[in-house]
């Protein structure tokens, strides 16, 4: 393992998840260059510019959707 201390997850977390929603929509995105071979350059430069965007705003929207989650549901 890395070892990045647990109070650091929250940033993990979101450096994960932004780089797969990333990468995942701009797979969709990109579909209509596969058939033209120039899907890979295409995707690649979709995604990580998806990811630079993205992941700042689920850094900070994050912890408000924690709290937003909370107040729409109940407790067990």
């Amino acid at each position: 393992m890395i070892g990045i201390p647990r109070r650091y997850s929250h940033f993990v977390y979101g450096i994960i998840q932004s780089g797969l929603t990333s990468a995942v929509a701009a797979a969709v995105a990109s579909a209509p260059f596969y058939k033209e071979g120039i899907f890979w350059s295409y995707w690649l430069q979709a995604s990580l510019l998806a990811w630079f965007v993205m992941l700042p705003v689920v850094l900070f929207a994050a912890p408000a959707i924690r709290r937003l989650t909370e107040m729409l549901t109940l407790k067990d």
